[in-house]
């Protein structure tokens, strides 16, 4: 091989000098021009390689010495220069080209922190010639790119439907940049080399978009099978979402599109009540951030304000979810806070505004509400559920002054709240000029009822002759009346409205659980009646709702359940004044055909057998209760809340 042949490694890539040529420059190797292709300039080039002829790719000599010549001195200048790799690779990412624990952040950030290269849509196709082939990560896009609609009036307006109805109160988007975003992607040339610069984290934040939106879409329809069609529509965005987020880190580095996405397929599931699922999507977009160190604070990165309040604001809402969903279902969280050192967003709106008008604007005390003022708000309670995890559910049991000492915490974070915000009484004046208050006011409502009854459960079933947990008994029953009360209220909200409410931490857990087991527990209590009349219209209410799946319909039955246990232990206590001989056996009897009113409700879905009751049980579900490493089982497995509601009922 001659001198100049092993020169030239890239001749297309690089630019040329001032020595070069005047006139027109080479784009294409000497084949591709004949042929008048669109070459890659590589050597050889794919054209020429899938022709079998890569032996014959030239390139003019003088343009092989110039670009050679600039590629030497190029690379004597880059060196090992931080975050080169994936400044080369188009990544919005400036921490280097690896992963880095906190250690190595805290040297970076003693040292001068480099800037944030510019963001953009689509990356370098040189970049990605790597992927050229039909067994690897490129072929992916093909296949993503085919499941969205060919219309573009269609996806406008599915786009435009998410932004106006649900992007204001969960704050996902800037809804200007997403639109310039959308235009270019949709404006760029349809071929080979084009569509290998689509950005796949940008794509899965389009994606999941698209998943709320043909729910939106199809809200006004009675039909059934219309219904049916968005529902399914819905899954293929949301599965599409999924897998973007998941191959892309094979074409590109992280971007916030990516972590933006990851959230809201976590918000996703959510909405469908698939929590143990959430835990994990949570877990990848929480690790899609720490990538970007993004648990280091933009001050300590030397970046731009508006830049460093979008990065706390994202992760304080990565945050929120991380600990609550790890706190609903028992799980280790991802966040260890002793590794992170961030900031709370301030309670300032920066989105729409210039670096320069960003760094100017003052941040307004907590008596002017902004857009980022239940994330700064939800970023202090989020705190508090990681130290009720911590303290209260650990691997060794907590005592009961330990309980006192984290309510307290949260009644303290709960007199904190702005008049606006209040859980007592809230001041609504302002909801007509901030229409996002009321659900920002419902997101943080939900999440602290949601902790205080996470942390009483366990002395939900106490009982002391000093009246020791009566804390925990007022605690649940206030908090769980004071949610279902909010939640009966929104289910006669329309698919918009809904949306935004179940898009809060709140809907991984149910209160309506808990006043059943209340009632069940206390079948003869003053407030038992009042609890069972909101219950059985909360059922009614949810299987009256069009849009209900599986997920919603196993939490009506165990509700049910629960309805008809404290009915039949009632029905069973005036019978036995009448009949005072009743066996203990039939204490509790089969309360499926026992009340006529309710038969046609849980016949078909739940089979109570009698003598469960009368059984000796392995497992004493009060006793498991109390332990304070049970978490509730899925909503899904009826058979363990069957026996765990007989149980507790048994030892009533």
């Amino acid at each position: 091989m001659s001198t100049s042949n092993k020169k030239r490694s890239n001749p297309g890539s690089l630019s040329h000098t001032s020595g070069a040529k005047r006139g027109r420059k080479t784009t294409s190797c000497s084949q591709c021009h004949a042929r008048k292709q669109k070459c890659d300039r590589e050597l050889p080039c794919s054209r020429c390689v899938q022709r079998g002829v890569p032996d014959l790719c030239r390139w003019p000599e003088r343009e092989i010495e110039v670009t050679a010549h600039e590629a030497v001195g190029t690379a004597d200048t880059q060196g090992t220069e931080l975050g080169q790799l994936y400044i080369a690779r188009g990544a919005p990412s400036f921490f280097g080209n690896s992963y880095f624990g906190h250690q190595v952040a805290a040297r970076m950030i003693q040292e001068s922190a480099p800037d944030l290269p510019p963001m953009s849509l689509l990356s370098s196709k040189d970049s990605l010639q790597s992927f050229r082939n039909d067994s690897g990560p490129f072929s992916q896009v093909w296949d993503l790119l085919g499941l969205l609609p060919r219309n573009k009036v269609t996806v406008d307006r599915l786009i435009e439907r998410f932004l106006t109805e649900i992007n204001w109160a969960i704050d996902t988007v800037h809804p200007t940049t997403f639109r310039s975003q959308f235009a270019e992607f949709w404006g760029r040339k349809f071929g080979f080399d084009e569509i290998a610069g689509v950005d796949l984290r940008w794509l899965a934040l389009l994606f999941i978009i698209l998943a709320y939106s043909v729910l939106l879409d199809g809200s006004s329809t009675t039909s059934p099978e219309k219904r049916k069609e968005s529902e399914e529509a819905s899954l293929r965005f949301y599965w599409a979402a999924r897998r973007a987020i998941v191959i892309s880190p094979s074409f590109h580095g992280e971007s916030l599109d990516l972590v933006r996405a990851g959230l809201m397929v976590t918000r996703y599931l959510l909405y469908t009540r698939q929590a143990a699922e959430s835990w994990l999507t949570i877990s990848f977009a929480m690790r899609m951030a720490q990538a970007q160190g993004m648990h280091i604070d933009g001050e300590k990165w030397g970046l731009s304000r508006k830049a460093t309040e979008t990065r706390r604001r994202l992760w304080s809402n990565l945050y929120l979810l991380d600990k609550t969903i790890a706190l609903a279902l028992g799980r280790p969280y991802a966040i260890s806070d002793h590794m992170c050192l961030i900031k709370a967003p301030e309670n300032v709106w920066l989105d729409g505004l210039t670096d320069e008008q960003s760094a100017l604007e003052v941040a307004h005390p907590l008596s002017r509400p902004t857009m980022s003022t239940v994330t700064l708000l939800g970023n202090g309670l989020a705190k508090i559920a990681g130290e009720i995890q911590d303290r209260c559910f650990g691997l060794y049991p907590a005592s009961y002054d330990l309980v006192i000492e984290m309510d307290n915490k949260l009644l303290s974070w709960k007199k904190q709240l702005p008049a606006y915000f209040s859980v007592e009484h809230p001041e609504v004046s302002l909801d007509e000029l901030h229409t996002f208050l009321p659900w920002h006011r419902l997101y943080l409502h939900s999440a602290f009822h949601f902790a205080r009854i996470t942390l009483h459960r366990p002395y939900l079933l106490r009982e002391s002759i000093t009246n020791r947990f009566s804390l925990s008994h007022e605690a649940c029953i206030s908090s769980a009346s004071a949610d279902l009360k909010v939640r009966l209220k929104s289910l006669g909200y329309g698919t918009a409205e809904n949306m935004r409410w179940t898009l809060g931490t709140h809907n991984m857990f149910n209160s309506a659980f808990i006043l059943g087991i209340i009632a069940v527990r206390r079948p003869h209590a003053a407030q038992t009646a009042a609890i069972l009349n909101d219950l059985e219209e909360y059922c009614e209410r949810l299987r009256k709702d069009v849009w209900l799946n599986e997920f919603g319909l196993a939490e009506v039955k165990v509700v049910e359940l629960c309805i008809i246990r404290t009915t039949g232990l009632a029905q069973s206590a005036r019978q036995s004044d009448e009949q005072p001989a009743m066996s203990p056996p039939e204490v509790v009897p089969d309360l499926v055909t026992h009340n006529g009113e309710r038969e046609p409700m849980m016949a078909a879905d739940i089979n109570l057998e009698p003598n469960i009751l009368g059984a000796s049980p392995d497992m004493i579900w009060p006793a498991v209760w109390e332990d304070s490493n049970f978490a509730f089982p899925q909503a899904a497995d009826l058979s363990t809340w069957e026996q765990m509601i007989s149980e507790i009922a048994y030892h009533t």
